[in-house]
């Protein structure tokens, strides 16, 4: 794995309006099944994708090998069909310049340096990734944006007794 992949794929992310929403929805997910209350799962870094396809969206994250993400969140996906895979590989980077040394020879390029991380591909069904919809609930077949509804009970209307309408002529 090399640094340049990884800023490539988050350049090609940023440029791509429906990467961004598909990565969006795909991190929604994890987070409605409440991966990150695992330990590490929140510190891991998108490397590669999302890759859509007919039927699947792949995404690939990295951790530093000492912080391994805690494998029994990966169980709360199988559930839901989701594939998930670990390995392990080395990332390559530069290392920090301080002196004429530091730099490969004969050129001015930072030496490299390779440090081992975890994998963990993550391939879920694309009707999961799709249905993932964001601050709102469809209550008696119309769409209700949630965050009215919590400002609602904030400012008490949830308390306010119902106040009956007669109609006119009726006694």
């Amino acid at each position: 794995m090399d640094i340049k992949d990884i800023v490539e794929n988050t350049k090609n992310i940023y440029m791509s309006e429906s990467s961004l929403k598909t990565l969006m929805d795909f991190e929604r997910v994890l987070d409605e099944l409440d991966m990150y209350a695992f330990k590490n799962w929140s510190k891991g870094e998108l490397v590669e994708g999302p890759v859509k396809s007919k039927h699947w969206v792949e995404c690939t994250f990295m951790w530093p090998n000492k912080a391994m993400p805690d494998p029994d969140a990966a169980k709360r996906l199988l559930q839901y069909n989701v594939v998930v895979e670990y390995s392990k590989d080395k990332l390559t980077t530069p290392i920090k310049v301080e002196n004429y040394s530091d730099f490969a020879p004969g050129t001015k390029v930072p030496k490299l340096e390779e440090n081992p991380i975890w994998l963990v591909k993550i391939k879920m069904p694309s009707e999961i990734v799709s249905d993932a919809v964001e601050g709102f609930i469809e209550l008696e077949g119309r769409d209700v944006d949630l965050s009215e509804l919590d400002s609602s009970y904030e400012s008490g209307l949830d308390n306010m007794t119902a106040q009956s309408v007669q109609e006119p002529g009726v006694v």
